[in-house]
């Protein structure tokens, strides 16, 4: 719903590099595996591809530029296809392969320079899980300028911004959110709500009353 600049075409990196050893292995130990292989990797395909829209846009929000996005989408894919194997099928791959896209950013040099900002008002004497109001989604029904929009959420504090895509844009449940920020889940619900009272004051402006 909120979009970055539109998304570039880049080839995912290949999920079977070349590996020598493998020349070692005899022919009837190969037809063994390779089926094991493929299917993996189809499988992993199949659920991974259609989120690629979405991990490029959270990617961009993170590191605010389409190069760095692109990259963290790379790194992601290929984390999230070595560590498939770990997948319980009964979670959520969106939340499961979004954490490993946060956790890759977590090791560049802008998300090591994001982890180590302080977000005071995560300070337990300061949470308000209060969430009322209208979301951004009933904000936009009223709202057709989105270049208000992408000011405003340019102008929140990086993890109320985070937060709030995750929950509204995402649509990802709060306990995924707090799994994949890695804090409790009052601290997603703070965020959410302080999010989007942000929103609503920003975009105050162009919707007159109607908020």
């Amino acid at each position: 719903m909120f979009h970055a600049e539109p998304l570039p075409v880049f080839l995912v990196a290949s999920p079977r590099p070349y590996d020598p050893a493998a020349l070692t292995l005899r022919p009837t130990e190969a037809l063994r595996i390779m089926p094991s292989a493929i299917n993996r990797s189809a499988a992993f395909e199949q659920l991974a591809l259609p989120l690629f829209a979405s991990l490029y846009n959270h990617a961009h929000w993170l590191t605010r530029n389409p190069s760095e996005a692109e990259d963290l989408v790379q790194e992601t894919f290929t984390r999230a296809l070595r560590a498939f194997d770990s997948f319980k099928p009964e979670t959520n791959f969106k939340a499961w392969i979004f954490r490993i896209l946060r956790n890759s950013f977590l090791t560049t040099r802008s998300g090591i320079a994001a982890s180590r900002t302080v977000f005071l008002e995560d300070q337990p004497d300061t949470l308000d899980t209060t969430a009322s109001g209208p979301t951004p989604e009933d904000i936009l029904l009223r709202l057709d300028n989105q270049a208000a929009l992408q000011t405003a959420l340019e102008q929140l504090q990086s993890p109320l911004r985070e937060a709030l895509l995750l929950c509204d844009v995402e649509e990802i449940k709060y306990k995924d959110i707090a799994l994949i920020l890695d804090v409790p889940i009052g601290t997603v619900m703070s965020r959410i709500s302080r999010a989007r009272r942000a929103l609503r004051q920003l975009l105050q402006p162009h919707l007159g009353k109607s908020l």
